[in-house]
This record gives structure tokens, sequence and C-alpha cells, in this order.
């Protein structure tokens, strides 16, 4: 059996496995890094163009960031994080630009307001309060707020005409919002590492096996899918960014930190328009209240979107019930995915979860008809004819124990590393892409902290991320002055 040896393995071909690769490469340009995807092409999966939302996730206009508490105030402190790991995210990319290794920012990212939608007096009034809470902190000092319909429509025209006038409206609204082509952004990253002779990637290569060894290295072997050649890789560090088929992989590689994770499947749907005359009318990402009972990943927006360079309108997502982890996987993967240990989180989940089920379910089973019934609360002028159903990719919610060894069900992106740091996995969805950066620096200060400590790895990351090592958060200058910087770089504005 043929035999690979590799500082770092990257199992999958998405953003976070890109992203961790380029950062590593800039870090170190010695180490031997090879890459591994199952499918024919890299970014074909969760990071395709079209398998996800395309926005810039950063707190500014995505409403479940911001849950209303029961006493009716709202919570911010989610977004803010959000916000200020997107930032890291820009300062990376920035960074990428710079060195011309990433072309044109127009290639993967574009300039498209953020904006958050409701109508009724409840929901305009929960809008007021969650305005007022984010324009006092320096993340959103440049959020605007109406409740006017003459400036509504101008901010989104589609979304006033013949809408009744009667009806309570208000929209916030901040104009340097971004729409991101990830699958084009990893393409490029991807290429760019391609040029470096100690990066590898293989392709068509699923994972069929994961075994520390002795000496605490690890021995992960693939299959060729067309030739059913068996091949070990011998790796130092592994990486696992599969997206929903990290959860799999987790299992197979035996770390305790493992035990007690599952994972809840869901699949999505989007509406599409790509007839010039509508999309020319609508230039942003506008945002809404989730229905009750919807699942949080279900927020209901209408979106400028720019993928290969094309332009289109989406609507959605309209959620569905699946067993599949990965949109080219198998029916089979929810149930293979169960084991002795995480049984009991997963039963528990599934008894508290049984409206979300039925919820996804009936999802699932919409007519055309009723979904172009929901565009019309954005878009109340929407044809049927103007919109076609597309499938959006596959996440993958973390199940895992709670306080009292029970399960909950968790709607965000959580990393998972063994103890001796040299495995790494990362589950769960959104705000993920968007937040890719700052999780794979998380991935390097859990798994490379030797490496931290010298000056060249300090000096490389803070040319990287010149926020490094402090806090966007509490650092209103710092925050002024980075921020610049990346929306002057990344044309923006």
């Amino acid at each position: 059996m043929a035999v690979k040896t590799a500082d770092v393995l990257l199992v999958g071909g998405g953003v976070m496995s890109a992203t961790l690769g380029m950062m590593l490469t800039q870090l170190d340009p010695s180490l031997k890094i090879i890459m591994v995807e199952r499918l024919d092409h890299v970014a074909h999966e969760s990071t395709h163009g079209w398998n996800n939302a395309g926005t810039g996730h950063a707190g500014y206009c995505e409403l479940n960031y911001t849950p209303q508490t029961d006493d009716g105030g709202v919570e911010v402190d989610r977004a803010m994080a959000i916000n200020a790991s997107f930032e890291v995210t820009l300062q990376f990319w920035s960074y990428l630009v710079e060195k011309n290794i990433l072309p044109a920012p127009t290639n993967f990212i574009n300039p498209v307001p953020h904006q958050s939608f409701v109508w009724g007096e409840k929901d305009v009034e929960f809008l007021r309060k969650r305005f007022e809470l984010m324009k006092a902190h320096h993340l959103f000092k440049d959020m605007e707020y109406s409740d006017d319909p003459r400036q509504l429509n101008e901010w989104m025209p589609l979304a006033m005409s013949q809408r009744d006038p009667m009806q309570p409206v208000a929209a916030t609204r901040v104009e340097y919002g971004s729409d991101v082509d990830f699958g084009s952004l990893t393409r490029n990253m991807v290429e760019n590492l391609k040029s470096n002779p100690n990066f590898e990637l293989l392709m068509n290569n699923p994972v069929t096996r994961i075994k520390q060894q002795e000496n605490g290295r690890w021995a992960v072997r693939i299959k060729e899918k067309h030739t059913k050649v068996v091949k070990t890789i011998d790796a130092g560090f592994v990486f696992l960014g599969a997206g929903g088929g990290a959860l799999p992989l987790l299992q197979k590689s035996g770390i305790p930190e493992r035990k007690g994770y599952g994972g809840f499947p869901v699949s999505g749907q989007w509406l599409v328009c790509t007839k010039p005359e509508i999309v020319q009318q609508h230039a942003s990402k506008a945002y809404g209240k989730a229905p009750i009972g919807a699942p949080p990943m279900s927020v209901p927006h209408l979106d400028t979107r720019i993928i290969n360079g094309k332009p289109a309108l989406l609507f959605g997502p309209f959620a569905g019930f699946t067993t599949k982890f990965l949109k080219k996987g198998s029916k089979l993967d929810l149930f293979g995915s169960v084991k002795g240990n995480n049984l009991a989180p997963m039963m528990s989940v599934g008894a508290k979860n049984m409206d979300l089920t039925r919820y996804l379910i009936g999802e699932a089973f919409q007519s055309h008809e009723e979904r172009v019934k929901a565009l019309r609360n954005f878009y109340p002028e929407a044809k049927e004819d103007d919109w076609k159903l597309a499938k959006a990719g596959q996440r993958v919610q973390i199940i895992k124990k709670d306080e009292n060894g029970k399960g909950k069900l968790e709607f965000g992106t959580e990393l998972v590393a063994s103890a001796d740091g040299s495995l790494a996995a990362l589950l769960g969805a959104s705000p993920g892409a968007s937040t890719a950066v700052q999780a794979m620096v998380d991935v390097i200060e859990r798994c490379f902290k030797e490496r931290l400590e010298d000056q060249s790895w300090k000096s490389k990351m803070k040319e990287m991320i010149p926020s490094y090592g402090q806090s966007l958060i509490d650092d209103g200058e710092l925050l002024q002055a980075v921020r610049a910087r990346t929306l002057a770089t990344l044309k923006l504005v």
C-alpha cells in the first residue's frame, strides 16, 4: 500500500480547509500539506455558490442573531461576536488581495447593502429596540433605521411596490454589507496553493479510515474512486473540514472528545429569479423574521446574488427534512452516525424537537404556489413564472450533551480538537464560511501552540490580521482603522 507523508492533512476541499491551508502556508511555506476531496471538484458541496446564501454574515441584518428576550428586550452579544469575527475574515482577504494571492475582489466579493425588514406593530417595535442597542456600539455605528415608507421604497422598491399603505413597516440598513461567492474564493485559494511545491491536492479520494499511531501521528486511508487504489497518508496534524461530512470522520478518528456529538441534518431550497428587469430593481440582502415554529436557520431573506459574475435574486431558504449529511451523500448518513456514546443526546433532541421535524417535512412538501406566497411578504407583486426552485446544500446542526447529560440542538459552529492538538474538526453551520478565518485562527492557536511562540509566526499573524491578539469589540479606534482598510481594499464602498 502506497504511503504519503504530510505535516498537515486537510480533509475536504471547501472554504474551511482552503483557509487553513492558506494561513499555514503563509506562516511556514515549508510545511508539507495534502488536501483530499471526495468529489471531482473543490468547493462543490456547502461552499458552492448556489449551496449557501452568499451573505457575508456580520450581524447587520440577521435577526436570528439578536433574539428577543421574554421581557421584551433584545440580546445583541452574538451579533457583536459574529461582526468582530467577520472583520477578522475581511482583514485576511484584504491581505491576500494586497499580496496578489487572490484576484481582484469583484471575483469573489461585492458590496450589497444588508437590511433587516419587518412589518406589523410588534416586529417594528422589536426592530427599533434592536437598532437603538446596536447603533450605540462602534461595531454598528453606521447602521440606519427608518419606518418611513418613502425611505424604504428607495432602499427596497420591490418590497414596497403595491404594499398595503396602512401596514406598519420598518427596516435597518448598513451600506457596506457584502455578497460573497465562497465557491470562487475557495477555488482561487486552492489554485494558489497548488503553485506551492509543498502542497498536493488529491480529488476523488474519500477517506475510509482514520487511526492514530503509537507515535502520535495519524494514518489516514483514502481510496481513489475510479481506480480503487488505496493509499495511506501519514500526517502529523489532521483537519476535518468536510462540512456535513465532518461528524462521521470525527467519529472514525476515535478521539475521546468526539463522544456525545451527533448531527441533525437539514436540507434547503431557494426560489431563484434571473430576469434582468426584476433583478435590477433589488440591490440588497433583506432579512426578515423566521415564521413561528421555524428553526433559526430558516430566516427568510430576499437577496441580491452575484455568482460567477452573474447577478440573480434568491429567496428562501425553504428547509426540508433529510437523512443525508451531504448533498451528494447517502440517505443512511444519519443512521450511521448514531453511536452508543451519542444515542441518549440524539434521542433526547429528537423527543424535544418533534415540532421542528414536522415543520421541516411540511416545508419539503410545499407547492410552488405556497413558496411564492411566502415570497410575496417581501415582494408583493411576485409572479410564479418568474421564479424557479433550486436545491441548496445540506447543513448538519450540532447535537451535544447539555449540563444534565441530555441532548441539545445548537445552531452555530463548533471546533472539536483532540487533547494533544493533533486533530481538529469543525462542526455545524451558520455563520460558517463568513467566520472561517477566525475559526482557523482558533485551530492554529489550539493545535499549533508551540509554533505560535515563534516570533516569526507572531509577526506573520499580525501582518495577515492586524487586529490579531486584540479585541475589536472593546477597541473602537482599532475597529475604525482596520475597517477603513478592508472596505477600501475589497472595494466595499
